[in-house]
């Protein structure tokens, strides 16, 4: 009786030792399942402010920001921790307004000023988008010549093409993941920056710790810098897309109605906007320090074509088989990645602006039947940016002309936006806080006091 006793006192506890292991997998596995479900719930919450943020960095701003580590060095790297905050707070009052008024940036201003600050406000973002969208089309398209001997109308051609086929016919649902997932081009940079080595000291002293020098030789390229990072494009474009995820997560049953506003969605859209905005500007600083790196320093202060660019990088990958492919491929996947997903950024921005000034039926969730002017526009704009490479202008100029356009058009809508997001009839109780108000207002200062400043030396000049 003993001995079963003991037997049963051994077998119960060896069936306790199996359950206590079995209970520690089942607690690993559920701890495993909710760090997925976390990761998933943040990509999913990454949206309108991730794929923004990529977009600020379009071939116009890879141009500019090339040009300035080309021609200066480390010398404008301090402009990004100074530019961050403006640019975070700038976008994520556009989100805000989207979000809480169920309406995109043109529609607001159309119901709540003058005819004449909106039609201001259209032309200049049209105007801009436009230049703009031809720029990147040429630069995807002189980038495309490194690899392929096509020429370069066929291929501003076949782009513009494949946008305006995408944009058109693939669901916002999936091109909303296309749009996302091209973001990852961007990396192309830091690993570019990380291969090339660096003095990181030397670094982050021009970043935090440097003086800026602003004269008439810099002050066209910092209005670039400003323009390309604080660009029209990306107020529309934004405060829209907002309104788009609403509609598709059932937060909004159509565009203008009240949506359903709570303050876990405004915390999930600053993440968003943080994570873009950041994204964005990091990106900024690495395309500089790598041009600063490779071209400057070994006496390259000019980029006149994409295969002068690429052709400078080749010594970072000397010793590797093709080497000259390698530089070629670090150069041009920014470039055409990211312009894929630009361009129907800047193309639905004015899309948006001119449906809700003139009251059509808009957004990229509605198909081509039920929102055809919508589409019509960004067909149009598309061409008509397509159109500007065939008379004769250089695509590496027309980006960074492109840029200090954007600077100078920033300048009213940044006025509209600060005029918006104070508005209590428009916002209620989510108009901008203390410190939004204050970057807000910072940034078109600083934009501001740097387009006068261009004009001045340009006189002068």
């Amino acid at each position: 009786m003993t001995k079963k006793l003991s037997n049963f006192t051994k077998n119960t506890r060896k069936l306790n030792r199996k359950i206590t292991k079995t209970e520690h997998r089942a607690k690993n596995i559920a701890k495993h399942m909710m760090q997925r479900k976390s990761f998933s719930r943040f990509l999913r919450v990454l949206g309108p402010g991730i794929v923004t943020g990529a977009a600020d960095d379009d071939p116009s701003g890879i141009a500019t920001y090339s040009q300035a580590g080309a021609a200066y060095g480390f010398g404008f790297l301090w402009v990004f921790p100074f530019i961050y905050p403006l640019l975070l707070a700038v976008q994520e009052s556009c989100s805000r307004i989207g979000a809480v008024t169920g309406k995109g940036l043109a529609a607001v201003i159309k119901e709540n000023y003058s005819r004449k600050l909106l039609y201001m406000s259209v032309l200049l973002v049209v105007v801009a988008n436009t230049i703009n969208i031809g720029a990147d089309l040429g630069a995807m398209a002189a980038t495309t010549q490194l690899f392929v001997d096509l020429p370069y109308a066929l291929l501003a051609v076949i782009y513009a093409v494949v946008i305006i086929l995408l944009v058109v016919f693939v669901s916002y649902k999936k091109y909303a993941k296309i749009l996302k997932w091209l973001a990852i081009a961007l990396l192309s940079y830091p690993v570019a920056a990380f291969l090339i080595g660096q003095d990181w000291s030397e670094v982050f002293q021009a970043t935090f710790l440097s003086l800026p020098s602003i004269n008439a030789d810099t002050i066209y390229i910092l209005v670039g810098i400003l323009g390309t990072t604080i660009s029209p494009y990306l107020f529309f474009w934004d405060t829209s897309e907002i309104v788009e995820e609403e509609i598709v997560h059932h937060r909004l049953t159509e565009t203008g109605s009240n949506p359903k506003v709570n303050k876990h969605f405004l915390k999930s859209i600053r993440l968003d906007n943080f994570m873009g905005m950041t994204l964005a500007t990091v990106t900024a600083w690495f395309i500089v320090i790598v041009c600063a790196s490779v071209l400057f320093k070994n006496g390259v202060t000019g980029i006149d074509t994409a295969a002068d660019a690429a052709k400078a990088l080749e010594p970072l990958v000397n010793g590797f088989p093709y080497s000259g492919l390698i530089a070629k491929g670090i150069f041009s996947v920014g470039v055409i990645g990211i312009g894929l997903l630009a361009v129907p950024v800047l193309a639905g921005s004015s899309a948006y602006a001119i449906s809700e000034t003139l009251g059509w039926k808009e957004g990229l969730h509605r198909k081509f039947k039920r929102a055809a002017g919508f589409y019509i526009v960004i067909i149009v704009a598309t061409l008509v940016g397509l159109f500007i490479n065939f008379l004769g202008i250089d695509p590496i100029q027309a980006l960074i002309f492109t840029a200090v356009f954007n600077g100078i058009a920033a300048v009213p809508l940044l006025w509209m936006i600060a005029r918006v997001g104070n508005n209590s009839k428009i916002m209620g109780s989510y108009i901008n806080g203390v410190v939004s108000n204050i970057f807000v207002r910072l940034a078109l200062l600083v934009m501001g006091v740097a387009v006068i400043a261009l004009f001045i030396f340009m006189f002068v000049k």
